[in-house]
């Protein structure tokens, strides 16, 4: 009998096949997990910038991932894009009737060229209904403040602090968006810091690098890897496909999240 974790992914569709729920399946399948996927929004964008989005019908929606979560095992859920208080709201109900799987959040609220992705009342939803039934999100210096209201004056334990109280388990901070020589990536469980992890900072800019990172990470996590190993995992695995990067498009370079495989 066939083992193999499954992995329940809510994204969006990203044309370029640099982010979205092209990369979870990549990153997913590189785990030697099985990825399934549930479109929350189709977008028009490329390796520059995300240019326009529409979300999908929030029944479709949930008629599709309860068609899956009825027939298979789902080790973890992960969450990307969502584009929509009603997309988040019809997630939320989801999460309510399958309490016990693990839950990542890659909370995408801006694309990597700018697009705006979100909006104050998508943020709040997020925080209300989200992010309480959420085992680790990973969001970056900037998205973690806009999860905790707070601006750029606010210092590391008091964002922490917010995100804390929303009821998330734990929250990895990535750092590629800090001012600092190195990376620095912080992982908290509520306000206790528990590890952080050093990487070379790389000199390009790249598409999809926070849904390989997420999606790695549902996967180790769908294995019943603990916490820090499985963080310390996905950033090395999510480093690797951005040093083999290829730059595909006019813009942002796109993760090799099959660097491993043998060349021919």
């Amino acid at each position: 009998m066939n083992n193999k974790p499954v992995v329940l992914c809510f994204s969006g569709h990203d044309p370029t096949g640099g982010a979205g729920i092209q990369a979870d399946i990549e990153a997913i399948n590189s785990h030697d997990c099985h990825a399934t996927a549930v479109i929350t929004a189709l977008t028009v964008q490329d390796t520059h910038n995300v240019r326009h989005f529409e979300c999908v019908d929030t029944q479709l929606l949930l008629r599709q991932a309860r068609a899956v979560l009825h027939d298979m095992n789902i080790s973890a859920i992960k969450i990307g894009m969502m584009g929509s208080v009603a997309i988040a709201d019809a997630i939320h109900c989801l999460l309510r009737e399958y309490p016990h799987i693990p839950v990542i959040l890659d909370p995408i609220l801006a694309a990597g060229g700018g697009g705006t992705l979100s909006t104050f009342h998508l943020i709040d939803a997020v925080n209300k209904l989200i992010l309480p039934h959420t085992y680790i999100t990973t969001p970056n210096t900037i998205e973690a403040r806009m999860l905790a209201g707070l601006d750029d004056s606010a210092t590391d334990e008091m964002v922490i602090k917010k995100l804390a109280a929303t009821g998330v388990k734990y929250v990895l901070v990535t750092g590629t968006h800090a001012d600092t020589h190195e990376v620095q990536h912080h992982l908290y469980r509520s306000t206790t810091h528990l590890q952080t992890f050093h990487y070379p900072r790389l000199p390009d800019e790249y598409h999809g690098s926070g849904c390989t990172l997420a999606a790695s990470l549902a996967a180790l996590i769908a294995k019943n890897t603990d916490i820090i190993h499985a963080s310390q995992e996905a950033l090395d695995y999510s480093y690797n496909t951005l040093t083999h990067a290829h730059a595909l498009g006019g813009g942002q370079l796109i993760p090799n999240r099959f660097f491993w495989a043998p060349k021919k």
